[in-house]
């Protein structure tokens, strides 16, 4: 073996391609998106490095064009998971042991593998089964997964080098073991970076993962465990188990060797399972580390001296990108009374421009919401709206004869506290509440008051004093704050991710602060010359 201490490539970010027309890029991604419509592939389990196929299969599906097949999906079962476990604890110990250097190497090849020959094929099966835009699905399954995997790798190693001083005699230092047993990872459908980052995060620092995929983002996530598996992942560190979450829950949550939960999705199934683990704490070899990012209702505040060009943009991007299916998408906006009407104008004028319609069409700005269930969720908010009286501004009409669309919807509410104000919807829908210019103070109140979450938030101004009496205000409201600018976008290496309340436990993914989780440190301490009489010099008579 080499004796040398080796350096990780130093990490910058992906550039984002533009998919401009006459691009080879463009070119390449409208054959794979052809492709992928003529074949509709058939995605197993991977256990153990075995695919295994449970002839329990649901259909993928295009949300913007329901009725096309993307893949049939095959379900696991409890043994399913059981297997899983079984094979990642088989994997363990090698895995463990294994040189940091091999293992970053591994997801090193990764980042290269999609950055490169994979791109198109990740950024197609993102778009067409996620119902992204072409620049969303480039931004997400290209740019922030390669990030992932390369920033991770530079934050690991300099975790690794961490370490403690030593007096003279003795030699100190700590060892950055792999927790004992396996990591649970629950991935969203709404960022197939997120469907890559959180199995890959912890077996980066040593350890092996069972992964539950959302059934919504297979198409994506199959793609993303092809790549690690020709990156050269072994077998059985990372098991693949599409299943129902109830199905999951029941068997890995109370396993008495469930080392970690990693997770991104809704904050009610996060509380249910911080709760089963709670209730299972006797079982446990160790106690598991949660890990969650969960629900957010993010804001944007505008002070009077906001500039209303950069406010409206911020609006419209913030609110109706990705059908606002961003766990950080502007959905509650307050306006002084002062902006108001000029304000409300250009929204609704610029809302009316939006293009909404299949995600191969590069010049949409809207795709479909992800499913049926969504789409009817959204109907209902907007509906119980106006039952409140609430103001429609624009949108608001929902059609899904072919695809689960829901227009961009602006709200105006009276009711600070009205239930678009408060609740989290997941979709394109923003309510919008003017307050008095001279109540200010109200006003941040019901900011940070309103809502139990604290992901994201935005303040708008030219006034610096109020910038900053906002941000002191705001201080606990979201644990990504921006100044003028969108409360979306986050980019790995420059501002991790994460928000507290109800909105997780704010571990930053995309830092070193996340990956510090997935380690389980050993302190050693050798002394050279050790001592030879165990009675101290104040003992002697003088």
């Amino acid at each position: 073996m080499t004796q040398s201490i080796h350096t990780p490539p130093p990490p910058t970010n992906e550039p984002i391609k533009s998919y401009a027309p006459g691009s080879p890029e463009r070119a390449e991604l409208k054959a794979a998106i052809a492709a992928q419509r003529g074949a509709a592939v058939e995605i197993p389990l991977l256990i153990g490095g075995k695919e295994v196929r449970t002839g329990r299969v649901v259909d993928v599906t295009e949300p913007h064009a329901h009725a096309k097949k993307l893949a049939r999906a095959h379900l696991g079962g409890r043994e399913h998971v059981e297997a899983a476990i079984q094979a990642a604890n088989a994997a363990s110990h090698e895995w463990s042991r294994m040189a940091f250097t091999d293992r970053a190497a591994i997801f090193l090849k990764a980042a290269d593998l999609l950055a490169g020959p994979y791109r198109a094929a990740a950024n197609a099966a993102t778009m067409l089964g996620q119902s992204k835009t072409v620049v969303q699905a480039e931004i997400d399954s290209a740019c922030e997964l390669i990030d992932f995997f390369r920033f991770n790798v530079h934050y690991a190693a300099q975790i690794l080098a961490q370490q403690p001083g030593s007096n003279a005699g003795m030699w100190n230092h700590v060892e950055y073991r792999n927790l004992e047993g396996f990591v649970l990872a629950v991935t969203p459908f709404n960022f197939t970076a997120i469907g890559g980052n959180l199995p890959t995060a912890p077996a980066l620092m040593g350890n092996v993962v069972v992964w539950k995929p959302a059934t919504t983002a297979l198409h994506s996530n199959w793609v993303v465990m092809q790549i690690l598996r020709e990156a050269g992942l072994p077998d059985g560190v990372i098991n693949f188990v599409p299943c129902d979450g109830p199905t999951l829950g029941d068997a890995a949550l109370p396993h008495r060797d469930l080392a970690g939960v990693h997770f991104t999705g809704s904050t009610g199934v996060f509380n249910r399972m911080w709760k089963t683990v709670g209730e299972s704490m006797a079982n446990y070899k160790s106690y598991p580390r949660l890990v969650g990012e969960t629900g957010g209702k993010d804001f944007v505040f505008a002070h009077p001296s906001a500039d209303v060009d950069a406010l409206v943009v911020a609006l419209l991007r913030g609110a109706f990108e990705y059908q606002g299916q961003k766990c950080s998408a502007a959905s509650r906006a307050y306006v002084p009374r002062s902006l108001w009407n000029v304000v409300r104008d250009r929204l609704v004028a610029e809302t009316k421009k939006i293009a909404m319609g299949d995600v191969a069409d590069f010049r949409t700005f809207m795709g479909a919401v992800i499913d049926e269930k969504s789409f009817d969720n959204c109907a209902r908010y907007i509906e119980a709206a106006k039952a409140k009286g609430a103001k429609v501004l624009t949108g608001g009409t929902c059609d899904k004869s072919t695809g689960w669309f829901v227009p961009p919807t602006l709200i105006h509410s009276e009711d600070p506290r009205s239930i678009t104000m408060c609740d989290e919807i997941f979709g394109p829908i923003l309510t919008t509440f003017v307050y008095d210019d001279a109540k200010l103070d109200e006003a941040l109140e019901l900011c940070d008051t309103t809502s139990p979450y604290a992901l994201t938030g935005a303040v708008f101004a030219q006034d610096r004093a109020a910038i900053v009496k906002m941000a002191d205000r705001l201080r606990h409201a979201a644990g990504n704050f921006y100044v003028n600018d969108k409360p979306t976008g986050a980019v790995v290496g420059q501002q991790p991710f994460g928000g507290a309340r109800a909105s997780g436990t704010n571990d930053k993914a995309g830092s070193f602060l996340n990956l510090i989780r997935w380690t389980s440190v050993r302190t050693v301490k050798e002394t050279f010359v050790p001592p030879k009489d165990w009675s101290y010099p104040h003992m002697r008579e003088a």
